[in-house]
């Protein structure tokens, strides 16, 4: 990509002098944190992850997007994280197979709690959404990208409805991402959590 920080891909590595640059930014912004990796990486130190949510509490006027795939991690975790309010936490479920890192979220203290279904690539029927914040949807883009039913988005989204949750369509995806778009159905979703819409 052309940064130095990715010099190694995907190989694990500890920026730890990046860790307190937030706390420089003094306009508020949505900080979607590890946005190329997994702070619940099973080779990521606590101590290190532990200074991060320091970091994180410490920016209180900023709010920040964590996001992992090893929800069984974070749940034993948990209880040794002091969760402050700006901090919203979430896990990425593709289909019905991960379905179960919803629910080591929802038994989390974290204040805010959304799911990312992106990319979808299965239906997702009976999602348990209870004590779930947010939902975003999107499709997978670039090169080989798999397709997204429509009928997927759908369901899902009708399961928000029913359940009173915001929805956030992000994208069709696809290799033309761009104009492919975020409509659905005649209209854009961008419903935030009833937290921090007002």
């Amino acid at each position: 990509m052309g940064q130095p920080h990715y010099v190694n891909g995907f190989d694990l590595n500890l920026h730890e002098h990046m860790l307190e640059q937030p706390l420089t930014w003094k306009k508020p912004q949505m900080v979607f944190v590890n946005s190329m990796s997994d702070l619940f990486h099973r080779d990521v130190p606590e101590t290190f992850i532990q200074r991060t949510f320091d970091v994180m509490r410490r920016a209180s006027w900023h709010t920040f997007q964590v996001l992992t795939k090893r929800a069984e991690r974070l749940s034993e975790l948990d209880a040794r994280i002091d969760w402050p309010a700006n901090v919203w936490m979430g896990v990425s479920v593709e289909n019905q197979n991960y379905t179960f890192r919803v629910d080591h979220l929802r038994t989390t203290n974290a204040h805010v709690k959304f799911l990312s279904l992106e990319p979808l690539l299965g239906p997702l029927r009976n999602l348990p959404l209870e004590n779930i914040h947010w939902v975003i949807v999107g499709g997978e883009s670039g090169p080989g990208a798999r397709p997204m039913s429509e009928t997927w988005v759908i369901e899902v989204r009708d399961q928000c409805l029913a359940a009173g949750l915001p929805f956030f369509f992000k994208q069709w995806g696809g290799v033309r991402k761009k104009s492919a778009g975020r409509i659905l159905r005649g209209r854009t979703w961008n419903q935030l959590p009833a937290l921090v819409s007002a």
